[in-house]
């Protein structure tokens, strides 16, 4: 593979929020992007989401649970790209790569650990496409964070944007990618990311407890509540806060037992807040005051998180789609893009990235059958 052939890849992504997979197809050398395709969401049935949320944390095997979750992850995303080419008239021989990222159920890179489940081999087996998973593993063990990977990609998107830009990810858990201008000599342009703190999971898991439902739709919750300042002041006194980036969390990293004493609507005031405020401290570290903030993942739906969010931040707030990005499957896009330059052996991370020492590779190929 000497040449830098463009590939079209599938990009899967399944979130920290356990509300589905994201598809998506695109056509990259992985540097330029030609083409974007199709993409779909399917999302996870209740009774799946809880085996799924079942697993999180875990640290290995336990009467079998994880191997059945793992097995039936795999199997939903094969039936998802399965799905996307028969709703687009496609078949596996137009696509040459499957970026899967699997699912994060431990994330500890202090202790060199992060955790993506789903089997990458038998998914190839499945699909009859090559698969690259592993994406975050080479990154850990070389001593960096292992996210957020999305960065590069956002580069690449951003590149004719007006700079300084930063383009915030309100997943399960939060995090910013702060672009700067090219310097003056021609240089690159700068590139800083890493997570701010808690985003929707937290959210979500209150709302599940609380009302059985998956989601503060719009933030509708939320706004009827009232925030507790003194439990917000309490977990952004947390040691993460003042840890110099770039850094990344686990969505269990906070711990939220204050909440306890709260009403359901007072509770998801004060997570949405919180949200919006971790993300807030986060410009202690940007390089220079952005030119404009764009908003990704699931929480740009949340009117009360988007409103707390530019509250917080005293500027306007944007979604990606302002700048005609699809937010929805952003991150599935991402894992295309990535998949492609881990084929060719291009970074996927660097030090302002992940704090890796270097600019580092990473991703486990699984060859199609035959």
């Amino acid at each position: 593979m000497n040449e830098r052939t463009p590939l079209v890849a599938i990009g899967l992504m399944s979130g920290t929020s356990l509300d589905g997979i994201d598809a998506a197809i695109l056509r990259t050398d992985g540097e330029r992007i030609f083409d974007f395709g199709p993409n779909t969401t399917v999302p996870y049935y209740a009774a799946f989401r809880a085996r799924l949320r079942g697993i999180l944390g875990a640290a290995g095997d336990d009467g079998g649970q994880l191997e059945s979750v793992v097995r039936d992850l795999t199997v939903k995303h094969a039936s998802t790209v399965r799905f996307l080419l028969a709703e687009n008239d496609m078949t596996a021989s137009d696509i040459d790569l499957i970026g899967f990222h699997g699912h994060t159920i431990w994330h500890s890179p202090g202790e060199g650990i992060t955790r993506q489940v789903g089997d990458g081999e038998h998914l190839s087996t499945l699909t009859k496409i090559s698969v690259i998973d592993e994406f975050r593993s080479q990154d850990v063990a070389a001593g960096g964070q292992g996210a957020p990977l999305a960065p590069l990609f956002h580069a690449v998107m951003a590149r004719d944007l007006e700079k300084p830009l930063a383009i915030v990810n309100l997943g399960g858990v939060a995090n910013i990618t702060w672009i700067g201008s090219a310097s003056s000599d021609g240089g690159d342009e700068r590139i800083l990311a890493f997570d701010t703190g808690p985003g929707n999971a937290p959210i979500d898991d209150w709302i599940f407890s609380q009302t059985g439902k998956s989601f503060d739709e719009d933030g509708a919750l939320a706004s009827a509540g009232t925030a507790d300042e003194a439990i917000i002041d309490a977990i952004l006194d947390h040691p993460f806060y003042r840890q110099l980036p770039p850094k990344s969390l686990d969505r269990h990293t906070f711990d939220l037992a204050g909440l306890d004493s709260l009403s359901p609507a007072d509770g998801a005031a004060t997570l949405t807040k919180l949200t919006a405020a971790s993300v807030a401290r986060a410009r202690q570290f940007l390089p220079e005051v952005p030119r404009r903030w764009l908003v990704a993942g699931g929480g740009r739906h949340n009117g009360s998180l988007m409103e707390a969010l530019s509250t917080a931040l005293g500027a306007p707030v944007e979604t990606v789609e302002s700048v005609g990005w699809n937010g929805d499957v952003l991150e599935a896009q991402a894992f295309a893009y990535l998949a492609v330059r881990s084929r060719y052996g291009l970074p996927l991370s660097l030090p302002e990235t992940t704090g890796v020492a270097k600019p580092t590779t990473g991703g486990t190929f699984h060859k199609a059958p035959d």
